[in-house]
């Protein structure tokens, strides 16, 4: 009789060891050429929508808050999101050049079994967060749905006060969950369709929305107006501060950039698209997110800076058919953009890293469909309500997440130089370039570590504990000061105890020839043949052969 087990097994090659199945399977290696699908439009179309949710939209009222003024925050955003481009682009460069996810590229610098921990960290944030996102994903749907029928308002809730929730909420996150799963079943390099309507239908809604406000308000309103209240060195840092919490809000995006990145059809389909799209998108959706707020400010009294809490307003006093048919229409494209955002962020890496760590067992659909299950049973609104710091504590995972960026940049781009042993990454072989020490790099995690604590202490002040100022100020740029600590130190560790690989001139090569039937960059080039020389990890050198491309 066939063990039952297997029935729950993904498709991988027969005859593979224990071992060597917890090691790849379909959605492990290489993507395959005919899978390379998304273009440069594809990557513009991809910003152009994420860049379109909630967050964007509320993320400036906290820098007005502060005492800015709405140029002083819009400032902020374009430096803040402007730097986080390169980032991104610099960690997904071995995505789209090796064609590999994110779990598998940092097997490269973690080690083969030490990765582990970092996708882990990755896997269960992206889970939390989707469920977070699917949250005011129901506020979405409760707009909707009250622009179709007023009465759903009323209805009567049937669950206790301990549940957190009503029975009118519960039902909205419950469609709003349900609305997502078909878009979770599609793989990575077909779900940029999706993308490519909801860059259309989504800048249509926040242009109508834009404009109906200051129709409304007759006039962009007092906030834009309004001098800002600081100045000095106190403006000074709290500048810094908001660019650093634009770097916050896509630093899950930075750190599984290869993951969309691997499916790229030229490698060069990931620099200029992400360069420009970034900083030009969350800084038009911040605009209008300024520009609506100061408008309900004259049309209620008060800014309002969440777009679905205004939405709802403008149902409240007998809205005409007109009215519930505009807010109908835009509460559509928040629901479009929530989707988007949660496959984007959170649906797609929680598969890729749960794909890592269970590989015999799960691919990318099915760790998505393990996060919307985690995400829908945790009760997310329990954690959104029950403690107003939960999104500082979730804003402040940011600089463990730096942290694997610094390390996985600097690995590619400094240690390494672009060459890769891509066999390597599927084997515990113990003179594989990835095993280190018993499959895990030591040299990282000195890394990792001293990103962490460089800002832990400020991070203590964030949740309400009495800290040094200069702590304080540290934690203000924690995303820079995580990133460059852990960046430096994995360099200067590197530079102590050279790991085999180590290289002295940069070049992108696959030294292992897994890629020996395709041009791995697809891209036109000419080849030559140049000895290079390359570290052995035992303070010595190898002479290889390798491709330099012209």
């Amino acid at each position: 009789m066939k063990n039952p087990v297997r029935y729950l097994e993904v498709s991988h090659k027969p005859g593979m060891t224990w071992t060597e199945s917890f090691l790849e399977n379909e959605d492990l290696v290489p993507v395959p050429p005919e899978q390379r699908t998304w273009g440069h439009w594809n990557f513009v179309s991809f910003w152009v929508t994420t860049s379109y949710n909630i967050n964007t939209w509320m993320i400036v009222s906290s820098m007005i808050q502060l005492g800015m003024s709405w140029w002083q925050a819009w400032i902020c955003v374009w430096i803040g999101y402007g730097a986080t481009a390169p980032f991104l682009i610099l960690n997904s460069r071995p995505g789209a050049m090796y064609h590999i996810t994110f779990p598998v590229v940092a097997r490269t610098s973690f080690g083969m079994w030490g990765c582990l921990w970092a996708t882990l960290n990755r896997g269960a944030m992206a889970c939390i967060w989707y469920g977070v996102q699917a949250s005011i994903g129901g506020s979405c749907v409760l707009v909707m749905l009250r622009a179709m029928w007023p009465s759903i308002n009323n209805l009567p809730n049937h669950l206790p006060a301990s549940a957190g929730i009503t029975t009118r909420d519960f039902l909205c996150f419950f469609l709003f969950s349900f609305i997502s799963l078909p878009f979770i079943y599609f793989p990575v390099h077909k779900i940029r369709h999706f993308f490519t309507v909801k860059s259309i239908l989504v800048p249509i809604a926040g242009i109508s929305y834009f404009v109906w406000c200051i129709v409304k308000a007759k006039g962009l309103g007092p906030i834009v107006q309004q001098p800002g209240t600081i100045h000095g060195s106190k403006l000074a840092w709290a500048m810094l501060a908001s660019v650093t919490s634009c770097l916050s809000n896509v630093s899950t995006l930075i750190v599984n950039g290869p993951d969309f990145a691997s499916r790229a059809t030229y490698p060069s389909a990931v620099t200029l698209p992400q360069l420009v799209t970034i900083p030009t998108g969350f800084g038009i959706i911040s605009f209008f997110g300024i520009v609506v707020s100061s408008s309900s400010q004259v049309i209620y009294g008060e800014a309002i800076w969440s777009p679905v809490d205004l939405l709802g307003k403008f149902l409240d006093d007998s809205p005409s058919h007109a009215t519930r048919f505009g807010v109908w229409f835009i509460a559509v494209g928040f629901i479009v953009a929530q989707i988007g955002t949660n496959i984007s962020a959170n649906s797609v890496s929680a598969g890729c890293d749960l794909t890592s760590l269970f590989p015999r067992f799960i691919n990318i659909r099915r760790g998505g469909y393990i996060a919307a299950i985690v995400g829908f049973c945790m009760c997310p609104w329990n954690l959104l309500t029950s403690s107003n710091k939960f999104t500082t504590y979730l804003s402040a995972y940011a600089i463990f997440l730096s942290s694997i960026a610094g390390v996985m940049v600097t690995e590619y781009w400094v240690v390494r130089r672009g060459h890769y042993r891509v066999a390597d990454l599927y084997t515990t072989r113990r003179d594989g370039w990835y095993w280190y020490t018993w499959g895990i790099n030591w040299r990282a995690y000195a890394a990792y570590i001293s990103g962490i604590l460089i800002n832990v202490v400020g991070l203590v002040g964030a949740v309400g504990r009495p800290v040094p100022t200069a702590a304080t100020h540290i934690y203000e740029i924690s995303y820079f000061t995580g990133f460059g600590v852990s960046a430096v130190v994995y360099w200067l560790v590197n530079r102590a105890f050279p790991a085999a690989g180590a290289s002295k001139h940069f070049e992108e090569v696959d030294l292992s020839g897994f890629f020996d039937d395709e041009n791995i960059d697809t891209e036109e080039s000419s080849v030559v043949a140049e000895k290079e020389s390359i570290s052995d990890g035992k303070g010595g050198e190898e002479v290889v052969v390798s491709e330099v491309r012209a």
